[in-house]
């Protein structure tokens, strides 16, 4: 492939009309639209995973002693986190807050240009996760904007997180390797 090429060999981001909403010449505006709905998708689900496991946790397990999944290697025990992954931060909840819907932001305008599955999916996990974490945030105590996110997941040796955690995590590793491989989410490859 060519710089600028895209990967279903219609052209990319230089394509005339690319950006105007309709897809341009080769690049069907109802491709970006089943992107978006598959962005979406993953985003739902990993927003619902992440909120029926902190339901289940606060209701089941906050209180309690940890269960032990795989004897001392992996516990299940409900913490609250103030900071950001790993605990780290925990003074600047609402600047975490902030970050997270920024991103949030970012996602949403880098979804009008979206015509790569692997993007879609990868913003999709970005997405659901933060959405995930945000909502911690808003509407746990002790207040809004400034509510601990509830963790659970606790491996031996490591800290705990949650599955917004792993989401956020498995999303960014895989915009690193796409942007590594030279895909860009309109689905051109670029060669630097």
């Amino acid at each position: 492939m060519t710089e600028g090429e895209s990967v279903d060999g219609t052209g990319g981001a230089g394509t005339p009309g690319a950006e105007d909403g309709a897809g341009g010449p080769g690049r069907p505006a109802s491709g970006r639209r089943r992107r978006i709905v598959e962005l979406a998708i993953v985003a739902a689900v990993a927003y619902a995973l992440d909120l029926i496991t902190k339901v289940i946790v606060v209701e089941r397990l906050e209180g309690h002693d940890p269960i032990e999944v795989i004897g001392t290697w992996l516990r299940f025990q409900a913490v609250r986190n103030p900071g950001a992954a790993f605990g780290i931060g925990e003074a600047l909840t609402v600047v975490f807050t902030v970050i997270a819907a920024a991103v949030i932001v970012v996602i949403v305008r880098i979804s009008r240009r979206l015509y790569s599955a692997p993007w879609a999916l990868a913003l999709g996990l970005l997405l659901g996760g933060a959405l995930g974490n945000l909502t911690d945030r808003i509407f746990r105590a002790p207040g809004v904007f400034q509510g601990h996110v509830v963790d659970f997941i606790a491996p031996a040796h490591f800290a705990v997180f949650n599955l917004a955690d792993s989401a956020i995590v498995c999303g960014g590793v895989l915009i690193v390797f796409l942007s590594f491989r030279g895909l860009d989410p309109d689905g051109t490859v670029h060669r630097d």
